[in-house]
């Protein structure tokens, strides 16, 4: 359990009188998305929702360190804790999704796993020439079912099933070719933040939600239809199996999987 001293795992910030707010993911160097974490950014999404922030336009993601994320915590993919995890995730992810706000993520180094999934809720990714991306819950006899729905949508069903289900990583400038990034930086985070501040700022805040909710509609409506179901899929199906277990076994051994096939 963290002390009360300990620091926040993720924390906003107000830039440009209120134009927009950043959140940063505050645990390098690897910005694990565990549970603490999880629920920080739920209140936090949350709260943006609120007369707090009316005059907001946009949400700035960042990270300290060297990466963005490499994702959820990988002993809570245990059967034992898996279904509390993703609930968690889930949870985080929809609020996100549902304050009604553009947002723009400046990624670094790794943005694996959940750490992509929360940066493909991004209405654009800005991320450094050295920056790698990838879903590879695969390679840990796992699924990753936020990127499940969102990826698609981005690539298209082709190109996110071969991410999926190869757990293959792709540089900066191939996810700029598959249209997973919109634009590459050697300062992500300035430059997200300038497209903001030249997209986004000038207009009207109430305009611009309303705006960004109609636009998330059929978004909002598949990640409440979806994800309950991907969660059952995983918790009654995916976990109880031998090499579910022996993923997060293996890699918290520091070995290759010995997979059973069951």
């Amino acid at each position: 359990m963290a002390s009360d001293d300990a620091p926040a795992a993720i924390t906003l910030a107000t830039h440009d009188d209120g134009a927009f707010v950043e959140l940063r993911l505050r645990r390098p160097p690897r910005n694990v998305l565990d549970g603490a974490a999880l629920d920080t950014l739920a209140a936090l999404a949350a709260d943006l929702a609120g007369p707090a922030h009316a005059a907001a336009r946009a949400i700035l993601l960042t990270a300290d360190g060297p990466s963005f994320s490499v994702g959820a915590s990988v002993p809570e993919h245990a059967r034992a804790h898996a279904a509390a995890m993703l609930g968690r995730f889930h949870r985080a992810i929809r609020a996100l999704v549902a304050c009604d706000l553009p947002i723009v993520a400046a990624v670094r180094g790794h943005c694996l796993g959940g750490g992509l999934e929360l940066a493909l809720c991004a209405t654009r990714i800005v991320a450094h020439p050295d920056a790698q991306l990838g879903q590879p819950e695969i390679l840990l006899g796992a699924l990753a079912p936020v990127a499940s729905v969102l990826l698609p949508r981005l690539v298209g069903q082709a190109r996110a099933e071969a991410l999926l289900v190869s757990g293959a990583r792709v540089d900066a400038a191939a996810a700029h070719a598959l249209g997973l990034v919109a634009a590459i930086a050697d300062e992500p985070e300035a430059a997200a933040a300038a497209w903001i501040r030249a997209n986004l700022a000038p207009l009207s805040a109430r305009s611009l939600r309303l705006a960004t909710r109609a636009a998330r509609r059929a978004l909002v409506r598949d990640l409440d239809t979806l994800l309950p179901e991907l969660e059952r899929l995983y918790a009654e199906e995916l976990s109880p199996t031998h090499d579910a277990e022996e993923g997060v076994r293996a890699f918290l051994e520091k070995r290759a999987p010995r997979w059973e096939h069951r």
